[in-house]
């Protein structure tokens, strides 16, 4: 009686694990069923960086000195040559006020000589008036002409010492005209790098001097976009661009590509890997109230653009070995038996639904859209696709 009961459990077994086998093979796969329709595309590149004014002045600091007078602070407004600061002006006036003094000396000294000249003259014709009456000799003649030349000689001398000493204040003048600092351009105190009382240091050849203030004008902004080598050859001047800023939700603000770069910007990705990204600037079209430089901002460019093509979800195309081998267990066709040398490629595809039959079709495709490629061979407009 047990053996039978032992030979009737393992019938059981053995019997559910048919079924169960039986209806894993007869289980159909579920899957979603969309349509190839016409839609009008749009490829677009994305890039991150920041906003930066498209016209913006560093204002130096043209001599060494202590900042005496700041008539201006961070954010104001200021317009073209408007008084922004001074340097002290203490040593450059002095320098100036002897150059005056020295113009003054050497303007007098040239006016005496003057002087002496047109007396010389007088003197001359007078001796040679003498001479043509025989009342003075040739060597009397000759010595008045030579003290002639002489003073004519101190005349341009001195000329020259009074143009030097004019050179010399015009010199001085300009340097203490470089300690008062005036606005360029007009526009927005957007960084102040100097207190009342701190010193100003000039540049040089290989130190940069300091950065007293920037004045940028906001009217006019622009986004600084870093775009991967793989996309910036798509991206070309002109191409409309919609920016999105972090500090302004919920807004797309309009621009256009203006400069493209040509030098490679590389960033250090981790195990001696580098990515290598190109800058793309993009100058906004919308004007934006109470925008600031350095802002995060995220640019969306189009780069290209298909009306009313055949549109096929991104999701239904995928990647097989074509053309397809035989299934395994499948009866040859006869007189169609596959060479092995049949050369076979990845190719991209569809696969399209005829009645309750799914093959699948080799496609070309154009353009990638947000959500679909544009169609351009290989399946038709209406065909249902898995």
């Amino acid at each position: 009686m047990k053996k039978w009961l032992i030979i009737g459990a393992v019938i059981a077994v053995v019997g559910l694990i048919a079924a169960n086998l039986l209806k894993s093979d007869t289980k159909a796969t579920e899957v979603d069923l969309g349509t190839i329709v016409r839609k009008n595309l749009v490829e677009t590149v994305t890039a991150s960086g920041t906003l930066t004014p498209k016209r913006k002045v560093d204002v130096s600091a043209n001599t060494i000195g202590k900042v005496t007078r700041l008539a201006v602070a961070e954010g104001d407004r200021v317009v073209a040559g408007q008084f922004l600061l001074e340097i002290d002006p203490t040593e450059y006036a002095s320098v100036m006020r002897g150059y005056q003094a020295a113009v003054r000396t050497a303007k007098a000294d040239l006016q005496v000589v003057q002087a002496t000249v047109a007396k010389t003259r007088q003197d001359l014709s007078r001796v040679r008036s003498l001479f043509d009456c025989d009342l003075k000799s040739q060597e009397q003649l000759e010595a008045a002409e030579t003290n002639l030349s002489v003073d004519e000689a101190r005349v341009a001398a001195a000329e020259a010492r009074f143009n030097q000493a004019e050179a010399s204040l015009d010199k001085a003048r300009y340097d203490l005209d470089k300690v008062t600092i005036t606005a360029p351009m007009g526009g927005v105190v957007t960084r102040l790098n100097v207190e009342e009382g701190e010193n100003a240091i000039m540049g040089t050849l290989n130190n940069p001097g300091t950065v007293l203030l920037v004045i940028a004008d906001l009217a006019t902004m622009e986004a600084e976009v870093d775009v991967d080598e793989t996309e910036v050859v798509r991206i070309a001047l002109g191409q409309a661009v919609g920016v999105e800023i972090d500090a302004f939700p919920d807004t797309t603000f309009v621009g256009v590509v203006t400069e493209i770069g040509n030098s490679p910007i590389y960033t250090s990705t981790g195990q001696s890997q580098q990515a290598v990204d190109f800058k793309v600037t993009v100058t906004l079209i919308d004007r934006i109230d109470g925008v600031r430089p350095g802002l995060s901002a995220e640019a969306e460019i189009t780069v290209a653009r298909a009306d009313s093509a055949l549109a096929v979800p991104i999701g239904a195309v995928v990647i097989r070995e074509w053309p397809p081998r035989e299934r395994r267990g499948r009866r040859p066709t006869p007189g169609k038996a596959e060479p092995d040398s049949v050369e076979r490629e990845e190719r991209e595809g569809v696969f399209v639904t005829t009645d309750d039959t799914v093959a699948f079709k080799p496609v070309k495709l154009g353009i990638t859209g947000e959500e679909d490629f544009e169609l351009l061979e290989g399946a038709e407009e209406g065909d249902r696709i898995v």
